[in-house]
């Protein structure tokens, strides 16, 4: 019998957190926003530089990163500030593994490694500018920008308590300025600023080979740098944004060039909804404003928006039929319908960046 009321008493527990919270990062106000049940439902404060601040969480865990390399550990279930911990002057990017926290530091040339309670275990010295961190298995990944090369790292702790990263294999030359990267299974694809291939290291084999991006057209004036994801990886295609080119690259898991997508602007970001249905295309310069929908499946555009400001950033929602809009310049996040494409609601957040969602 406790036996039972133990396992529903978890039951509720769970259930009662499972609704999804929405972590909207204030880009000038170092602040997060909170959007829950339907309305903005409080902040959480006291956050640093936020001009390029990223979010993530893992189990009951939220970590945030900002631009003058603070890594900040936050309660998403409570709303609370936990622990800070200054790993740079820049941090760019970071992976939370079962034990770590890695951070990828823009200025500072290292890869620093902390327990998940921020406190500090290792420093990897590599001479540059990072990006592109990604975790798999016991494998760190992540290219050094100013070198051309990408690294993998081993954990020799092989996943214990306190990880041990050694070199494992340096690929030199890999490409000229890689800006940023993304994982599928077992390929590692990096994407580079001057270079007109993509980088794919096959973290099985450790084989690395360069693809060359087709139909790349005339390139234009880079005002944003387009960021890669996970979230920009379906069953069977890979969607690239290209580099000062309006277009998205189609791939599938060969990387034989299935398409390159005209595009209205420059993309900056290209984020699949859960379903896989669609792809969402974001852009820099004077298409700030505007986003377009990809039918994944004709990979046709079969939608275009433009809003009342420049569009920062995009999420779908994971349970509701729902895309989030960060609309920068008139201080607001957007609820748009996938089924109408038009706005169901709006929420009032003080210039908006990047969504999250818990």
């Amino acid at each position: 019998m406790i036996k039972k009321l133990l396992c529903l008493a978890f039951l509720l527990l769970t259930f009662s957190y499972a609704q999804e919270k929405v972590f909207v990062v204030e880009r000038e106000n170092s602040a997060l926003s909170i959007i829950e049940d339907g309305k903005v439902n409080g902040q959480i404060t006291d956050l640093k530089d936020f001009n390029h601040a990223v979010v993530k969480f893992r189990d009951r865990d939220g970590y945030v990163i900002t631009r003058d390399g603070y890594v900040i550990k936050f309660d998403p279930i409570t709303n609370k500030k936990l622990k800070e911990y200054k790993t740079s002057r820049s941090a760019i990017g970071f992976v939370i593994g079962e034990n770590y926290v890695a951070v990828a530091n823009y200025d500072n040339d290292t890869v620093e490694i902390l327990s998940r309670d921020l406190e500090p275990i290792q420093t990897i010295k590599t001479d540059s500018k990072n990006v592109g961190i990604k975790i798999y298995n016991h494998y760190l990944v992540f290219a050094a920008m100013d070198n051309d090369e990408v690294w993998v790292m081993k954990d020799t702790a092989h996943g214990g308590y306190k990880p041990n990263f050694k070199v494992h294999k340096i690929i030199k030359d890999a490409g000229k300025l890689p800006f940023d990267a993304m994982i599928n299974q077992n390929l590692y694809v990096v994407g580079f600023f001057n270079s007109t291939t993509v980088g794919v290291l096959d973290l099985m084999t450790m084989d690395y080979k360069k693809v060359s991006l087709a139909n790349l057209g005339k390139k234009g004036r880079v005002l944003k740098v387009p960021h890669f994801g996970f979230w920009s990886i379906s069953k069977g295609k890979f969607f690239i944004p290209a580099v000062g080119v309006q277009k998205v690259h189609v791939f599938d898991h060969d990387f034989n060039s299935i398409k390159s997508i005209d595009t209205e602007g420059m993309p900056v970001f290209t984020s699949l909804s859960p379903n896989k249905k669609y792809l969402c295309v974001t852009y820099s310069g004077k298409k700030f404003p505007v986003i377009e929908i990809v039918d994944t499946q004709s990979l046709k555009i079969i939608k275009r928006m433009e809003f009342d400001g420049k569009v920062l950033h995009i999420r779908w929602s994971k349970e509701k039929p729902v895309l989030y809009v960060s609309v920068n310049d008139t201080s607001k996040v957007e609820a748009v319908s996938t089924k109408s494409w038009k706005t169901e609601k709006s929420y009032d957040v003080p210039k908006p960046s990047g969504i999250f969602i818990f």
